[in-house]
């Protein structure tokens, strides 16, 4: 178990999803949780923290807290993005993005696609130093993503226990589809419940998505990475449908993935190179030359 837990992986994997998971906490900022800032205009009555806010104890939000830890947290992210004092930095973010949490969800709305990006945020800082590119195996790299991908697998399981706990199985045969669409819904959704019983199909489908989801840690890897894309796909169904990203989820997702393929800065050089590389002679033959050929060598000249 200790073996499966901390499976070595390229540290290259490890700097590309730290890299990803700053770069998503700076454009949750300012994207996706901006409301947050909104937060402190309410009546401090109305903030009734988490649990976790009650036991540490934290304080009632102020616009000038929310303030400060806006502006610290999107530079610190920014700066751990580049993989520099992974530690510190990474410590620091989980901290204060652990703080925005707690003032986003304590006003009687709790969502529940930041877990794994909550997980990833702890994890990180224990990993190490890591660069782009580099080959050489880690297992404290490899222990910082398993943890995520099972936090990542715990939020669609434990979806279908509560699912079962609160709405047993009437959740399954009832019209929560139905109402999601008529809320939120989009014109492929309108189209999508106009066939019969397709809603009460899918509902039961995403039951058993949830319950069967840790079945890919014993998948091998080309199915394990079959899995995750079914998983994305069902994400992408769900924005399509009703509006829903789980952009935080998705993110931390990638945990599955071998990120260190990905490179975009080494794509983006090699294409600069290709570009500003002197251009071979051949390329640059005249037409006269592309359609009678070349002219025929010069002898030399007789006395």
């Amino acid at each position: 178990m200790s073996g499966w837990l901390t499976e070595a992986v390229p540290r290259g994997r490890v700097a590309a999803f730290r890299t990803l998971v700053y770069l998503f906490v700076a454009a949750d900022l300012v994207v996706f949780t901006p409301w947050v800032r909104t937060r402190v205009d309410v009546p401090g009555e109305l903030y009734h923290p988490l649990l976790i806010g009650r036991l540490l104890p934290l304080p009632t939000p102020t616009p000038a807290l929310v303030g400060a830890i806006f502006w610290a947290l999107l530079v610190l992210a920014l700066l751990a993005a580049t993989g520099r004092a992974p530690r510190l930095l990474g410590w620091t973010v989980f901290a204060l993005y652990f703080e925005w949490m707690i003032v986003a969800m304590s006003y009687g709305k709790v969502d529940h696609d930041r877990v794994g990006l909550l997980v990833a945020l702890a994890a990180l800082p224990t990993a190490g130093r890591a660069r782009h590119g580099d080959p050489t195996r880690t297992e404290a790299g490899g222990w910082a993503l398993r943890v995520t991908q099972i936090a990542v697998i715990c939020t669609y399981f434990l979806a279908a226990w509560a699912k079962f706990r609160f709405g047993g199985l009437d959740w399954a045969t009832g019209s929560v589809l139905a109402r999601a669409i008529i809320r939120r819904g989009t014109d492929l959704a309108d189209l999508i419940a106009q066939v019969p019983h397709l809603l009460i199909v899918a509902q039961f489908g995403i039951l058993a998505f949830e319950l069967l989801s840790p079945v890919v840690f014993v998948l091998p890897a080309r199915w394990r990475l079959a899995t995750v894309g079914f998983f994305y796909s069902f994400h992408l169904v769900t924005v399509a449908t009703i509006t829903i990203s789980f952009a935080p989820h998705l993110v931390a997702m990638t945990s599955f993935l071998p990120l260190e393929k990905v490179r975009p800065a080494v794509w983006a050089r090699q294409l600069l190179a290709r570009r500003g590389r002197p251009a071979d002679p051949d390329d640059d033959a005249s037409p006269s030359t592309a359609l009678t050929g070349p002219e025929p060598a010069v002898g030399p000249a007789t006395p």
